[in-house]
């Protein structure tokens, strides 16, 4: 009998994806570190040779970002992420505390789950094998239905490499047929030891549900803080590079600037400089409407999108030297969509009397979006830093 139900076949695939893992990596952990070392340099210096060809997949594929700088971040991923963690031992005795007598021993877990988001397709993958056969684990990805194609070109070239290079075949794998129930298969598949999930937010709390080890990264709603005693000019040079930066695919982004009120003005015009165009209330209430769902929910037709695109989209012109979309709101929740998390190039604009109110805005917009991700300030007054931070 022939299989043709799609949330079957996709299940029996994490079956026996894992199951391939689940004996190589056996294998693969009775290797030495000199093997891993090798396997690991190996699988780094494919993906980094294939970043821009990966890149340009990626962005194809999905339509989001920009191929140019989605090869940037599989550069980052391989050789940049080898390089911080190559030194690291990771087989045998890895530390040894003679005065208690306590021997600390590296032993891998198994197989690892690797969630891979539509946003940073390649790199993910590329980041999450690197590390897990660093440890001498296997590792069985799961692609988002939107990156299908290039997330597997990434994982060819990394197992193919690290084939070459002495690794088990089968240790490396990633799902071609995808559906919601195959990717709970492969989580909940009693050989897998630990999650990986980079994605949305209710795939990172299945992930939490399956009653093993995860690791979860979901949504960021980044907010940045710029004080009165903040270097103007180098705060709104990051803050508009990093926004443009693959049109905002990157959940660490800046999706808030909070302004102290006495620098507020300033900070605008330099924002304006480096490319920053600033929306009128007509125009805020047009993305309002094309960025998200009634019920919150984002886009995706708008996501990872030029503020060119943002802009037809809403139905308004936009000068082509314009590298994101700022809109002045003033207040965070349901009832301002814009205080959201924005995977595209629109950023809101706050502004407030002091770091006191500048910290409490931004605590409101991490409680509404991103608990637990990331928050920027840009001072110079470290009591100002210290003070935000204890925060």
């Amino acid at each position: 009998m022939t299989i043709t139900d799609k949330d079957l076949l996709s299940m029996q695939e994490a079956r026996d994806l894992t199951m391939r893992a689940y004996e190589a990596q056996k294998i693969w952990g009775k290797a030495t570190q000199e093997q891993v070392d090798r396997v690991c340099a190996a699988m780094a210096e494919a993906a980094f040779s294939a970043s821009e060809r990966l890149g340009r997949m990626a962005a194809e594929e999905t339509g989001f970002g920009v191929p140019e700088h989605k090869k940037i971040k599989n550069e980052f991923a391989s050789r940049h992420v080898w390089e911080s963690i190559k030194d690291i031992k990771t087989v045998g005795v890895i530390n040894h505390d003679i005065a208690r007598s306590i021997y600390e021993i590296a032993w891998p877990v198994g197989v690892v789950a690797g969630l891979v988001p539509s946003t940073n397709p390649t790199s993910t993958a590329i980041n999450k094998i690197l590390i897990s056969v660093k440890a001498r684990n296997g590792i069985v990805l799961a692609p988002h239905p939107f990156a299908v194609k290039c997330t597997l070109e990434a994982v060819n070239v990394m197992a193919e490499a690290a084939k070459s290079a002495g690794a088990p075949d089968g240790l490396i794998g990633a799902m071609s047929k995808i559906s919601l129930q195959g990717t709970q298969e492969l989580m909940g598949h009693k050989r897998i030891a630990l999650i990986l999930a980079t994605g949305g937010g209710p795939m990172v709390r299945v992930a939490h549900s399956m009653g093993k080890p995860a690791y979860g990264v979901g949504p960021g709603n980044v907010p940045a803080y710029v004080d009165r005693s903040a270097d103007l000019e180098k705060a709104a040079k990051y803050i508009v590079n990093s926004k443009a930066f693959d049109f905002s695919t990157i959940c660490a982004t800046e999706q808030a600037v909070v302004a102290d009120r006495p620098i507020a003005a300033r900070l605008m015009q330099l924002m304006e400089s480096e490319g920053a165009y600033f929306v009128d209330e007509g125009q805020a209430e047009a993305l309002r409407t094309v960025l998200f769902h009634p019920d919150g929910e984002i886009n995706a037709a708008a996501t990872g999108k030029s503020p060119q695109y943002l802009a037809a989209m809403a139905g308004f012109e936009i000068p082509k030297s314009a590298r994101i979309l700022v809109a002045r709101v003033n207040k965070v929740g349901q009832e301002e969509p814009l205080s959201r998390e924005k995977l595209t190039t629109a950023l809101a604009w706050y502004e407030v009397d002091g770091w006191e109110a500048g910290c409490e805005r931004s605590l409101e917009l991490i409680h509404f979006g991103g608990r637990g991700h990331s928050l920027m300030i840009h001072a110079k007054d470290e009591n100002v830093i210290m003070a935000f931070g204890l925060e």
